[in-house]
């Protein structure tokens, strides 16, 4: 048997080894091709197999399903002749099979596969290994490793995808133009890589993506989505968001971004470049957290600086409410990217309108009050906003940083102290809207309200206690006040 040219563990080579079987009983060519192949050359971690044969891929999935115990469900799509199982990994310790880890596998048939000029559905028609291979979309991903008896475990490397891993290359197995033009999400792809792999782009395939972005509008939104947030997971995101800016496919997907970009000056004073800045912040806090909505509130954080910047004489530029408009253009965006409208967005949308607040703590005489506030408002999502904030001090100057930095920590000790002694954070009002009512024999009503707000108001305002004894004497007093 010839030596794999890429390293297995055992499982996957149990696995590699049963679908071999399965192949050879339905007398199919049967490859393992694509990011695995390449990921395991890469040493990177994958739970993801391709295969491809050249036959019927879901008659293959379901003769494989019956190697295992328990059968695996087999889910397929029979006009694209694909179908995938999921087998629990071995490494797996949960017996929980919500929280177990699987290795998923999609088997499809070898295939041709092209966009007409101004449609989003490809055109697929069955193929050879040779015509699956042409239609991936870059060298890197074009391996194939056989699992015939003949061959099993020789690599089939058409394109010199070795040569280009080694050299950190991302380059197109046909010309960059007919790839593009047979799907243009590659364009993103080819970017996305060079964002999670930390390579570089051939320059004759980043010109290709210039001259023909906009043919990325024929892609869905979803598709479209689906990349921006994996370029957004990627360990340097502005890897990713300078060459979609720099190629034109930003302007075309997310206009409001690109807006941010460049610094005008007017009297000698200018403003610094927005979207950079935006990019250096996306980087800090992905240093911090892997949460991608969080990530998202980085990108969004100063995106209405080009609606509220103004220039006022001796002063110089300013970007008045820009929290505030920001806040508020959150949900377009999510809709405009086909983002959930849920609470991630709602999150999102918190931490653009609270990310100055923190900051604005940082004087010497601020009250214990703002610090209640800032707790109140921020809730069980402080800690995110405060790795926001810390994210977006960014300066060339390190002393200045240094000094933010010191200053923000002093922030973070208030909070701490303030909510020790008052625990506000994830408030519940100690006399509940149901009490008000019973105490002064009201139905719901506008004064229930009224009282509601004046008590949460007088403890946040350090009036009374966070107690009940307290906010019940409160509640009395403000009862009296409105004539009840």
């Amino acid at each position: 048997m010839p030596t794999m040219y890429i390293q297995l563990n055992d499982f996957e080579k149990q696995l590699l080894e049963k679908i071999a079987s399965a192949a050879g009983k339905l007398g199919v060519e049967t490859f393992v091709v694509g990011g695995f192949v390449r990921d395991k050359i890469l040493g990177r971690k994958t739970k993801d197999i391709d295969i491809v044969c050249v036959g019927d891929g879901i008659a293959l999935a379901e003769e494989v399903a019956l190697l295992f115990t328990p059968i695996p469900t087999v889910n397929f799509f029979k006009n694209f002749g694909t179908a995938q199982i999921k087998i629990k990994d071995s490494d797996s310790q949960a017996e929980d099979e919500t929280t177990a880890s699987f290795i998923e596998i999609e088997f499809v048939g070898a295939r041709k596969e092209s966009y007409d000029f101004n449609s989003r559905n490809p055109v697929v028609e069955a193929g050879t290994l040779s015509d699956d291979q042409n239609r991936r979309d870059f060298t890197i991903n074009a391996l194939a490793v056989s699992l015939n008896k003949n061959d099993f475990g020789c690599l089939l490397d058409s394109f010199g995808g070795v040569e280009d891993i080694k050299n950190k290359i991302i380059k197109t197995p046909l010309t960059p133009e007919e790839t593009f033009n047979d799907d243009p999400l590659r364009m993103m792809r080819a970017i996305r890589f060079a964002a999670q792999l930390d390579f570089f782009i051939e320059e004759n395939t980043l010109q290709a993506i210039s001259k023909i972005a906009k043919r990325i509008k024929i892609i869905s939104g979803e598709r479209i989505a689906d990349e921006l947030n994996k370029i957004l997971l990627s360990a340097k995101p502005s890897v990713g968001f300078d060459l979609l800016y720099k190629t034109g496919l930003l302007q075309l997907i997310f206009p409001q971004m690109t807006a941010l970009a460049g610094a005008e000056y007017i009297d000698g004073k200018g403003h610094k470049d927005n979207f950079y800045h935006t990019l250096q912040v996306l980087d800090n806090i992905s240093q911090t957290t892997d949460d991608l909505w969080l990530r998202w509130a980085a990108v969004l954080h100063d995106i209405a600086k080009p609606a509220t910047k103004k220039f006022e004489e001796g002063h110089g530029w300013t970007f008045h409410g820009h929290e505030v408009v920001g806040g508020r253009m959150v949900p377009k965006i999510f809709v405009q990217l086909k983002l959930p409208q849920n609470e991630k967005m709602r999150f999102v949308r918190k931490m653009v309108e609270l990310h100055l607040r923190p900051i604005s703590l940082t004087k010497d005489n601020i009250t214990d009050a703002a610090i209640r506030r800032l707790i109140f408002d921020a809730g069980e999502d402080l800690e995110s906003l405060f790795l926001l904030c810390k994210a977006d001090i960014t300066s060339k100057n390190k002393e200045k940083v240094k000094r933010y930095l010191s200053n923000f920590e002093m922030v973070m000790q208030r909070c701490a102290e303030v909510e020790e002694k008052d625990h506000i954070r994830n408030w519940q009002p100690p006399v509940t809207g149901e009490m008000i009512m019973e105490y002064f024999k009201l139905p719901p009503s506008r004064n229930v309200g009224i009282i509601k707000n004046a008590i949460r108001e007088a403890i946040l305002d350090g009036v009374i206690p966070n107690e009940y004894d307290a906010a019940h004497a409160f509640m009395v007093e403000s009862g009296k006040a409105l004539g009840l």
